[in-house]
């Protein structure tokens, strides 16, 4: 059982880890994960091993900066301006310039990243400044942009940033420089523009009087043509007006002459077909004739074939529903007399199998009985003669092995003791009469068995000992006060044990 409860409580720890420690991050923040690994996770999702790992946040958004010349910057022309450009920055989401970004910047906020990076924008700026003429950086300011972006990324590189992008909004001078030089451009414009007007003025007055002459000629031109188109137009409409006036008187003679052939031939086919309709009617009405004759011998032929059909298949029905039935009566009967049979033969083997388990029930019952009593006759047998077997001294053993826990049990109250005063009275000694105490009642117990099982056991220990036939009897009396209380304890402690393990006596 040891393996799977270690196994149950490893999958427990897994579920605990990955329930507590699972990590998701967005993809506009970086979690680091370090302690037994380093581990970068951008918009996925990774377990933090709880206690033994830490996790720390490190924001990819953009940190929009305002980076201004603290104060006037001498370009290449040695005029001191100001500048003030717009920058967007963000931390680097490549695996190198992350790690420099975490070393730098982790768990800082992004007012430090962009004090930071406006230091270094500044310088760079600075450095572009002094390397540009005024009037170069003002009309190309994508190109003063380009070169501070260039000359700074490295720097910003090393701390793990990206410029993402730099826009120049300014340029000031305190001495109007670019104003005048806005003046003197705008008074170049000025003038090319009134030359340019100028110009395109004549250019107009040239270009409208030649249109005007272009206009006339084509005017004229086209009043010419349009009166030849005129003439013409009239002769072929007068030409087509004849030929359409011939057309039409001919159209009408020719309408006349077919109107009168067509009312011939349309009377002609009038009365042809008068003449058809009547033939038709006569054979149709011999036609309808002839059908209705027919329709009548065989409606009175079906219903007749009908009719006797219909009487055949119901006497086929009943027919064969009268067979069905006398079948499926006897095949009942056949079922319920084979039913009622196994149900018999069922019944009576069962009463053969309940009188088959009975017999055996009361066989066994039986068998049970006589070898429970056989036995019982055999332990008695053999306990009566375990009995007969036993003599005084066998009892007298039986009952020694016990003595030492009696006498055990006698002395165990004075143990419990913890201090005797005695006082001496009719000139007795007062430890004698408590060490008497276990003897006496020893002596009593002796005489207690003598009187209820007949057995006395000092005759035993005294003639029925090995000590007692070897004459190696010790006797005791006679025994000053001091030594009779050694024999005393002695005999209510170890003595009394040994002897009766040895069978000796005192």
């Amino acid at each position: 059982m040891i393996g799977p409860i270690i196994a149950a409580v490893v999958i427990v720890l897994i579920l605990v880890i990955i329930v507590t420690g699972y990590k998701k991050a967005p993809p506009d923040t970086a979690y680091i994960i370090s302690g037994l690994r380093k581990k970068v996770i951008i918009g996925k999702a990774s377990v933090k091993i709880p206690f033994l790992e830490r996790m720390d946040k490190l924001s990819l958004k953009l940190i929009a900066i305002d980076v201004k010349t603290s104060n006037a910057v001498p370009t290449a022309d040695y005029i001191n301006i100001q500048v003030d450009a717009a920058v967007n920055i963000k931390i680097s989401s490549e695996k190198d310039k992350l790690a420099l970004a975490a070393e730098n910047f982790l768990n800082q906020n992004t007012q430090y990243i962009a004090s930071i990076a406006r230091e270094v924008l500044e310088g760079n700026m600075r450095e572009i400044v002094g390397r540009m003429r005024l009037e170069e950086m003002v009309s190309d300011r994508q190109k003063f942009a380009n070169l501070v972006k260039e000359n700074a990324e490295p720097d910003l590189a090393a701390m793990g940033l990206d410029i993402v992008s730099f826009n120049v909004q300014n340029f000031a001078d305190g001495n109007g420089v670019i104003d005048d030089l806005g003046i003197d451009n705008i008074s170049q414009i000025k003038k090319k523009a009134a030359i340019a007007k100028a110009e395109a003025e004549k250019e107009i007055a040239v270009a409208k009087a030649e249109a005007d002459k272009q206009a006339n000629d084509a005017r004229i031109n086209a009043e010419r043509e349009i009166a030849k188109k005129n003439n013409e137009l009239a002769l072929q409409k007068a030409e087509l007006q004849k030929m359409e006036d011939t057309k039409r008187a001919e159209a009408d003679a020719a309408y006349s002459i077919q109107e009168q052939e067509q009312r011939k031939t349309i009377e002609v086919a009038t009365q042809e077909a008068s003449i058809a309709k009547q033939e038709k009617e006569v054979i149709l009405k011999q036609k309808e004739a002839e059908v209705k004759e027919k329709a009548l011998d065989a409606e009175v032929k079906k219903k007749a074939e009908a009719e006797k059909f219909a009487r055949q298949q119901q006497s086929e029905a009943e027919l064969y529903e009268r067979m069905k039935n006398a079948e499926a009566e006897k095949f009942e009967r056949e079922k319920e007399a084979e039913a009622m049979k196994a149900t018999a033969e069922a019944q009576k083997f069962a009463k053969e199998q309940e009188a088959a388990g009975i017999r055996m029930v009361g066989e066994a019952e039986a068998e049970a009985i006589r070898a429970k009593g056989i036995a019982e006759a055999e332990a008695m047998e053999k306990k009566a003669l375990a009995y007969q077997k036993y003599n005084n001294a066998a009892m007298a053993e039986m009952l020694i092995q016990v003595l030492p826990e009696i006498a055990g049990k006698i002395a165990e109250p004075l143990t419990q003791i913890d201090k005797i005063t005695i006082i001496g009275g009719d000139g007795g000694n007062g430890v004698g009469n408590v060490a008497d105490n276990v003897p006496s009642v020893m002596a009593k117990l002796f005489e207690t068995m003598k009187e209820t099982v007949g057995i006395d056991l000092a005759d035993i220990v005294k003639a029925g000992t090995y000590d007692a036939k070897v004459n190696k009897n010790i006797n005791v009396t006679g025994l000053s006060g001091d030594d009779k209380k050694d024999v005393v304890a002695t005999v209510s402690g170890a003595v009394v044990s040994e002897a009766a393990e040895n069978n000796e006596s005192i």
